[in-house]
């Protein structure tokens, strides 16, 4: 039989020059999602039976090992049962560590019959959702902190009773009121030292896995994005809560998110309909860093794809503050299986330098949340539990591994484990500065003080002197000189430790600032983010030097602006002295700075920055005055502003709205009054004719006519109504009819909803959107509306689903009964819909065709690929290896299943203000909202009043937009089948 552990190997096709073993296959384990191996040789297997709905306690830990000395493990002890869904395994101190969420567990065999009997809460807190969504993968940082990766809880509306808890505030048991994160930490990664009761929220997420280079680097990952790149810790960001970045990491591949992918499989699973696919559930990522292969694997990440049924590869390079992850071969994988339930979902290091490789090895591997009905009620959800492998990948020729309960690490002495530290295998590196730091040895080897100085050992110097600062013991003489270490990792991490010794050690400072003009750019970033921490003139000029010596890179733009804000104040002057008007960096850098100045709400600095930005003495202001009165209404649009405020600057915005010879000078003189107000007086009454005349002259260009109509806007004012009607007609242009009837929805009465009603037979499409909009601004323009859906004039589907989540959802009982009632008065059962398209996965459909049906109806929030379509819901190019059932469903059904990251969200600012949309992206201090139709708004954190998640997805159905056999063109264009 194929599926035999017999005939295993005989389904891979392995890179060329490496050999593959099975080391460990059923009955001695089943279901394995990670492994460790002690410092005695005993490997520890994760086994996780529950996946993918059974909480029961199945999950468990069990010990492996080779009795014979053939190279397989022969042998299986059951360590600890009656887990959950593990999903994680570290070695700490005497025992291991377990992720099972809602809790992170210490284990530990204390009378050495190789069975936990010591079992402890460490960290509690964790939702309890889609078990490859919870929290996972302890791992050691060269810096002695354990990391977890972590992301939000994923929405369910099937399993809700199931998988619908999503955390509560994450802390340590034994000290539960020293440090206790957000609920769920806010769906970012954690880190966290058990000893010393230290526990802090990352910036960043990540889903099944994260890894580390060799200089401490992070990588994070998604289902459809196997390697992003960790940016900027959470550390720098929290320093400045004025800096408005929602976005801490950055993607690096050069094949792109939801990358191609090349599977061999014969005959696969209901996942894969063709021979090639994307990326759809990357897990596992491993950096290599064994040493066991050939150099050119020195910068090799590995990424499991079980879906796919590979292993796919990427070559690291250097691509200035970030690295660039590349292809090893344009078309084919490390590691692939014909065999469809092979499952690749993690990976190991061993002491032998080999990557070992876990099989969960089912017939399913997705989530029943997101699979056809039928396969659900098959039975066969859970085919394949009682196997699993573990494989061997080393260079062909490499002799059996011959660890197994044979290694002595953990009684090496302090010396013999300094040794280790430079060990050309991470798996010694990291496990002896581990041995070392547990021991809290008080008096310190001579040879950890000489690794700690030795510049030919550089990945030896750098375990050394995180060694030495986990027991208390580094100097600043240490780290000065590793600071000048010819290898940029030392310096990098040195930088790191010297940070940590600011205050300790003034003498520091100095060292830091001879690092200024380094070579290499990962170190002007690392500089300038801890240069942050320092507050002296010498500082504050070295930072204004790596920033404008490398202005457009937009990391270093932050790193910068991380520093306290008291030490940013000074930058904008530096800034508009400098600037150069063919280089975009510059603008976005005033824009920042003004955004930070406005969201402090420094009343003076504010009017200062008005001044500067109105005053029209020289052609070289007006290049930077758009950006940075931009930047100000950005900064202040969610703040609550008292009416007298900025009075005195107000004659300055009104010159320049009419006066400036630069129309984005006018038009971001007038965004800010938006803002700030307009005071009634002869001067805004003159003003008002003036924009009369401009806003009625089809002489003048649009762009002129659209601010005289915006300033009109700025007055609720009767006298404008029918002005403003009469400009929406048909031989208008486009845009004068748009900000028109923004005008009109302005005056805060409900003309405008009526006229939008009025008007709707004769409305174009574009204006009929907007139109639309205007009536969400109160309850009493909701219920036109509604009236008007009863009379018919409005129909449901002109809304979009997006308006009508936010009309189901209102907070208005009465309004949001009808408004159910209205948009579902003929809703059928999920069944029903279901069966009414059955025959599109039958009917012939026609890509051509169906790629029309995309651009009407999906285009506006599904991108497809890199050229069609703008980035809302998720990218339609990832769906073409599903299942043609699956993706039916995902369009009829969209509230069944919400993928990943698309819940959509309701927030409510401090100022009254209510949003709803994506959160595409947020760091500690900011959120990134993205809303249909590819629009986003930055918002600062401290602006909001409230997050909510609407478990609702803000697909809508298209079951009333398109027949049966439009769906099968729509499918046919998807699938790309013909």
């Amino acid at each position: 039989m194929e599926r035999s552990l017999e005939n295993a190997l005989q389904t891979f096709e392995l890179e060329d020059g490496f050999q593959i073993e099975l080391i460990a296959g059923e009955p001695l384990i089943s279901d394995p999602v990670d492994m460790e191996i002690d410092e005695y040789g005993r490997m520890y297997v994760v086994e996780m039976h529950g996946y993918p709905l059974d909480l029961s306690g199945s999950g468990k830990i069990k010990l492996l090992s080779d009795t014979n000395g053939d190279g397989k493990m022969d042998q299986s002890i059951v360590f600890a049962d009656s887990l959950k869904l593990p999903t994680g395994i570290l070695r700490w101190k005497k025992g291991i560590l377990v992720t099972d969420p809602p809790h992170a567990y210490y284990l530990e065999d204390s009378d050495g019959d190789g069975k936990a009997d010591i079992l402890e809460i460490v960290l509690t807190g964790f939702a309890v959702s889609n078990p490859q969504h919870n929290v996972n993968s302890p791992r050691l940082g060269l810096d002695n902190w354990i990391y977890l990766g972590h992301e939000p809880a994923v929405s369910t509306n099937t399993y809700q009773d199931l998988l619908g808890d999503r955390g509560s505030e994450i802390h340590f048991p034994a000290n539960p009121e020293e440090v206790r994160l957000s609920q769920n930490a806010g769906g970012r990664s954690v880190r966290f030292l058990p000893d010393s009761f230290e526990l802090e929220v990352l910036a960043s997420r990540t889903q099944f896995g994260h890894t580390f280079d060799k200089w401490g680097h992070r990588f994070v990952i998604n289902n459809n994005n196997h390697i992003i790149q960790d940016v900027i810790p959470a550390r720098y960001l929290n320093r400045n809560p004025y800096l408005l970045v929602a976005q801490s990491t950055e993607s690096i591949s050069d094949h792109g998110n939801a990358a191609e992918v090349f599977p061999i499989t014969k005959n696969p699973e209901h996942q894969l309909l063709t021979d090639l696919g994307v990326m759809t559930s990357a897990c596992g990522i491993t950096a290599y860093l064994g040493a066991a292969f050939s150099s050119e694997y020195d910068k090799a990440v590995f990424i499991a794809e079980p879906v796919s049924n590979i292993l796919h590869i990427d070559l690291l390079s250097d691509n200035g503050t970030l690295f660039k992850a590349s292809r090893q071969h344009p078309n084919k994988e490390f590691l692939a299986s014909t065999d469809s339930w092979f499952r690749p979902v993690n990976m190991y290091i061993g002491p032998d330098g080999a990557l070992y490789l876990l099989d969960y090895y089912r017939q399913y591997i997705e989530h029943p949340e997101w699979m056809a009905e039928d396969v659900v009620n098959s039975g066969a959800l859970y085919n394949g539990t009682d196997n699993g492998r573990i494989y061997r990948i080393t260079p062909k020729g490499t002799k059996a591994l011959d660890w197994s309960d044979k290694l002595k690490l953990g009684d090496f002495t302090n010396a013999e484990l300094v040794l280790k530290l430079a060990d050309p295998n991470i798996w010694w590196r990291r496990n002896a500065q581990r041995l070392l730091v547990d021991r809290k040895i008080s008096e310190l080897p001579e040879e950890l003080l000489e690794l700690a100085n030795n510049n030919q050992k550089p990945e030896g110097r750098v375990h050394a002197l995180w060694t030495l600062e986990g027991l208390g013991k580094t100097n600043p003489e240490l780290i000065i000189n590793a600071l000048l270490d010819k290898e940029a990792g030392v310096r990098k991490n040195a930088i790191q430790i010297a940070e940590l010794h600011l205050s300790e050690y003034p003498e520091m400072e100095s060292a830091l600032l001879q690092l200024t003009s380094d070579k290499d750019p990962k170190i002007r970033f690392q500089l300038l983010c801890t240069l942050g921490f320092l507050k002296s003139k010498a500082a504050s000029l070295a930072r204004e030097k790596l920033l404008f010596e490398n202005i457009e890179d937009e990391w270093m733009q932050v790193a910068a602006l991380s520093a306290p804000f008291e030490e940013n104040k000074t930058l904008m002057q530096a800034t508009l002295k400098n600037y150069k008007k063919d280089n975009p960096a510059y603008g976005k850098l005033v824009q920042r700075l003004s955004a930070m100045t406005a969201s402090g709400l420094d009343k003076d600095a504010i009017m200062d920055l008005i001044s500067k930005g109105t005053i029209t003495n020289s052609e070289h202001e007006s290049h930077w005055q758009a950006p940075l009165l931009t930047g100000l209404a950005q900064g202040l649009q969610s703040k609550k502003i008292q009416g007298p405020t900025f009075r005195p600057v107000e004659n300055m915005l009104l010159t320049a709205c009419f006066e400036n010879p630069s129309i984005q000078v006018r038009q971001a003189s007038l965004d800010l009054l938006k803002v700030i107000g307009v005071t009634e007086s002869s001067r805004s009454k003159t003003l008002k004719e003036k924009a009369k005349n401009i806003a009625a002259n089809k002489s003048l260009p649009e762009d002129e006519r659209v601010i005289g109509i915006n300033f009109l806007s700025l007055f609720n004012s009767e006298e404008n109504k029918t002005f403003f009607k009469n400009l929406v007609n048909p031989i208008e242009p486009n845009a004068v009819q748009l900000e028109a009837i923004k005008a009109l929805s302005r005056i805060s009465d409900n003309t405008v909803a009526e006229f939008v009603v009025e008007s709707w037979p004769t409305l174009t499409p574009n204006l009929r959107e907007e139109g639309l909009n205007t009536f969400l601004v109160s309850n009493d323009r909701i219920s036109i509306l509604l009236d008007a859906m009863e009379d018919g004039i409005i129909q449901p589907n002109n809304l979009g689903w997006p308006r009508s989540v936010r009309l189901m959802n209102n907070s208005n009982i009465p309004l949001r009964t009808r408004a159910r009632q209205l948009i579902n008065k003929e809703e059928k059962s999920s069944e029903e819909i279901l069966q009414q398209y059955q025959a599109s996965l039958t009917i012939k459909g026609t890509q051509l065709k169906g790629q029309t049906i995309y651009q009407e109806n999906c285009a506006i929030c599904h991108k497809m690929g890199t050229d069609m379509g703008l980035a809302f819901g998720p990218d339609l190019a990832t769906m073409k290896n599903r299942r043609p059932e699956n993706i039916l469903s995902d369009i009829l059904l969209p509230n069944l299943s919400i993928a990943d990251g698309y819940d959509l969200w309701s927030v409510e600012m401090q100022n009254g203000e209510n949003l709803q949309g994506l959160i595409a992206s947020e760091t500690p201090t900011a959120i990134l909202l993205r809303f249909a139709g590819g629009q986003e708004r930055s918002i600062a954190r401290q602006d909001t009043r409230s997050l909510t998640v609407m478990d609702i997805s803000a697909m809508p159905s298209l079951e009333n937009n398109i027949n049966p056999q439009e769906m099968a063109d729509l499918l046919a264009f998807i699938l790309k089948t013909n």
